[in-house]
């Protein structure tokens, strides 16, 4: 799904330095022809290998982006001043400021506010004609240095970018997985800032394999999310009338609902539990709390009728709704 905008501006790069390109085009198997048509696409493996190449043959990671080249190693440098760090948050601030050392081109920042998080751009310079490519480019790797780090699926809440949409503008939904604003100051993602309390899960021998391919983190879609229970607890409390089946919670998750179960599955969680346990506490809460009537307290808990709330609770505590709270009056 990579548009050919990308690989067009890799042969940029190659013309600035006034050097051929044929080789790495014949490598990645990508048809010269192909670089005339707008509308072509090439695969995630023809992407990694040309871009592998590139880097080498320019000895520029960046791929011309910048005004100086960042030799091969740059980003596992990054990588490694990071590698310590006690968590994500830590972690990502850290690159964020080395990116500033050894490109002055742009600045990275991390900002969280209320319970997101964002990673933005600023530009310093004009980036020219390599500016969507370099923009789309620093934040893939970022977002997908962070995935690494934790092991862990970061699902994005939104991702933006200054520049009017593109003809490929489409793949930006599966570049980004989520949500993209065009014509919107600065290119940034946003994701849930919980993420950024997690530890890392990664050591330098983890370090060293990854950096043999390290490429494909662009692209690697994670299946793990290690803060799924978390998200669904939240949106079962925050949604209880919206959220009675798997299609709409997933539908608020942003994943399909095969995609929720089987990811609860591997966290040792299933989705009925998680219910249980949310209604289950909101129901105590109201019934120790208020004097709201059973049929309003089964309501606020997430049930679609008080039959059915009181044949749960009466699972959950052995009484009914009324018992528990006469009882505990």
């Amino acid at each position: 799904m990579t548009p050919i905008a990308f690989i067009q501006a890799i042969m940029l790069a190659y013309a600035r330095r006034g050097m051929n390109p044929a080789s790495a085009l014949a490598q990645a198997q990508i048809a010269p022809a192909a670089l005339l048509d707008p509308v072509s696409r090439i695969t995630a493996w023809q992407m990694e290998r040309i871009s592998g190449i590139a880097m080498q043959a320019l000895d520029d990671e960046a791929l011309g982006w910048f005004s100086r080249r960042l030799p091969w190693g740059s980003y596992g440098m990054l990588a490694r001043a990071s590698l310590s760090a006690p968590s994500l948050g830590v972690a990502l601030k850290r690159w964020c400021r080395h990116h500033g050392l050894i490109a002055d081109d742009i600045a990275l920042t991390l900002s969280v506010a209320g319970d997101t998080a964002m990673v933005s751009i600023t530009e310093l310079r004009d980036l020219g004609a390599l500016r969507e490519f370099c923009l789309v480019s620093v934040l893939r790797n970022i977002l997908g240095v962070a995935c690494w780090l934790i092991d862990s699926r970061i699902p994005l809440l939104g991702a933006q970018f200054p520049f009017a949409a593109p003809p490929h503008h489409a793949v930006y939904g599966v570049l980004f997985a989520g949500a993209t604003a065009f014509d919107s100051a600065p290119a940034s993602i946003r994701f849930d800032a919980r993420y950024l309390a997690l530890p890392l899960r990664r050591d330098e021998r983890a370090l060293q394999q990854m950096l043999q391919r390290a490429l494909p983190l662009t692209v690697l879609p994670y299946r793990r999310d290690r803060l799924l229970v978390q998200r669904v607890r939240q949106a079962l409390a925050a949604n209880p009338a919206q959220t009675h089946g798997a299609d709409s919670l997933a539908a608020l998750l942003h994943v399909s609902p095969r995609t929720l179960h089987r990811q609860l599955k591997e966290e040792g969680a299933s989705l009925q539990a998680l219910k249980d346990e949310v209604r289950r506490a909101r129901a105590l809460e109201l019934l120790l709390r208020t004097r709201r009537p059973i049929k309003q307290v089964a309501e606020a808990a997430g049930f679609q009728n008080e039959k059915s709330f009181m044949r749960a609770f009466k699972a959950w505590t052995g009484q009914s709704p009324a018992e528990f709270r006469q009882g505990k009056s």
